[in-house]
């Protein structure tokens, strides 16, 4: 079982950065990681994933070229490094864990979520 805290939200002006991290209570090593999104009256939707390893990255389209998403094992923390951020990136921000190893943006094929941290961005 990990169990998964997610850190670093809070409110900036649009084209401000935040970094978001995800700690986890065990080794993260053999997970892929990924960060999802919900704004309010939205699904959740993908933001970004990166395999056990960190050699593959993908993101979502609406978040591509803004937002980088790495992972530091040793520390069993994953970030999400979000620049020129817009209004309608405000939702609350999960980290998921993915027991296959793959980076996928499907919420499936997670098995491990945080309780999401709020980033709200004022326009």
């Amino acid at each position: 079982q990990v169990q998964l805290v997610e850190s670093g939200g809070g409110l900036v002006q649009a084209g401000g950065s935040l970094r978001l991290s995800c700690a986890a209570s065990g080794r993260i090593s053999g997970y892929a990681m990924g960060w999802f999104r919900q704004a309010p009256g939205k699904e959740r939707e993908f933001v970004a994933t990166i395999n056990w390893w960190g050699g593959t990255t993908r993101y979502g389209d609406s978040v591509k070229g803004r937002f980088t998403i790495s992972r530091d094992n040793d520390k069993n923390t994953v970030y999400l490094q979000m620049n020129s951020l817009k209004a309608e990136d405000t939702a609350v921000y999960y980290c998921a864990a993915s027991h296959g190893g793959i980076a996928s943006r499907t919420e499936g094929e997670y098995n491990y979520w945080g309780q999401g941290t709020q980033v709200t961005v004022s326009s």
